[in-house]
């Protein structure tokens, strides 16, 4: 990398596609003027976007620093800050931040952060690492001094996230992790909001039309209406449970989201779990939102097409907002259930996005196409 010229810090943010490359874009329109404002003395910003998987087919902090640094090294850039949606792992904790001042290097772990205000709490880390690897103790021989951490601030920002030893033989010399059960959720939420678990639903076009196929017909057999009558709440709520659960289920193993970890390490493994906790919480929030338009469906299904007098001369009871709303209820869980069936017919990229080792997937594809484009010597 080259030193600063004219006054004028080139800030190259390398990130993962999807979800990291979208915040990197949102963050360059206003990084340079905030950066040129915290820094003062009258320094100036450059900051540059770049996309590419450099994640793909490791997780390995070590690697994933070289590959930073060995990309920086390549381009005119002061400072790189790497960021990614993929959960990394430091001795058993998980990474928010590896930082190395001697090679002004930053690597972000999206989930880390959290799933609310991500874009601002990404913002706030990634001037927290550009600020600190552009003062004064980045351009030391020894690095920055390990009593005064230069991200300071960020640790009390981001609680529970605390700063973690580095061993002398890594490229980075700070680091911050996030542990505990709090940190266990904050990644997981934070996954999840990577999945983005709302375009589930349109994906799941097929599954839908199948479910508002048997919606609409079950609201007209006379055997629904004395099932849903007869019916308690907490028979209700098993059923629609049941229908949710096989749903999940199916979409998972049908589309092979379920991610099995070929290593046997404690990290691969927590890892995988985490995986497969995101995969099911993403799969279930879409499944859940596609189960409340059902029963919108369904309600306003029924208002247009049940006549009280058939209701009440096939049940012996009267046609009332309540049995509209058991009804609507009782056929959405039926519909779902046909909706799975259903989602057999969804293409497997249909539903890839909700799985990170299929994202991973896909990124190591996109990077050995690149290399096969490459002419060779």
């Amino acid at each position: 990398m080259r030193a600063s010229s004219q006054g004028v810090t080139v800030v190259a943010l390398l990130a993962d596609p999807d979800v990291p490359t979208e915040i990197a874009q949102f963050l360059a329109r206003t990084l340079p003027t905030r950066l040129a404002d915290k820094s003062g003395q009258g320094r100036r910003f450059d900051v540059e976007v770049v996309s590419e998987p450099f994640t793909a087919g490791t997780e390995d902090l070590a690697t994933l620093m070289r590959r930073i640094m060995d990309r920086g090294s390549a381009e005119n850039w002061d400072i790189v800050v790497a960021l990614t949606d993929l959960p990394l792992h430091s001795q058993g904790h998980k990474l928010v931040v590896n930082v190395s001042h001697e090679h002004g290097l930053a690597l972000l772990s999206l989930p880390a952060l959290g799933g609310l205000r991500l874009q601002t709490r990404a913002r706030r880390a990634v001037e927290e690492a550009v600020l600190g690897l552009a003062g004064p103790q980045a351009t030391g021989a020894e690095g920055p001094p390990q009593s005064q951490p230069l991200l300071g601030p960020f640790a009390h920002r981001f609680a529970p996230i605390r700063p973690h030893p580095v061993g002398a033989e890594e490229t980075a010399d700070l680091r911050y992790v996030v542990s505990g059960l709090r940190g266990y959720l904050r990644v997981l939420v934070g996954m999840v909001r990577a999945n983005r678990p709302w375009r589930l639903v349109p994906a799941l076009s097929k599954a839908l039309a199948a479910a508002l196929a048997t919606g609409a017909i079950a609201t007209l057999d006379s055997t629904t209406w004395s099932l849903a009558g007869a019916l308690s709440a907490p028979r209700l709520v098993i059923a629609m449970i049941g229908s949710v659960g096989l749903m999940i289920g199916w979409l998972i193993v049908d589309g092979e989201l379920w991610h099995r970890s070929t290593e046997g390490s404690p990290e691969a493994r927590q890892r995988a779990r985490l995986y497969n906790a995101s995969t099911v919480m993403t799969v279930g929030i879409g499944v859940l939102v596609c189960y409340g338009g059902l029963i919108v469906i369904n309600l306003a299904w029924a208002l247009f097409i049940l006549n009280d007098r058939v209701f009440a001369s096939m049940t012996r009871t009267p046609l009332h907002a309540t049995e509209y709303l058991t009804l609507s209820w009782f056929v959405a869980s039926v519909a779902t259930v046909g909706g799975a069936l259903g989602s057999g017919l969804e293409s497997d990229e249909a539903i890839r996005a909700a799985a990170y080792s299929k994202r991973e997937q896909e990124r190591r594809h996109m990077l050995q196409d690149d290399h096969g484009d490459q002419p060779s010597n």
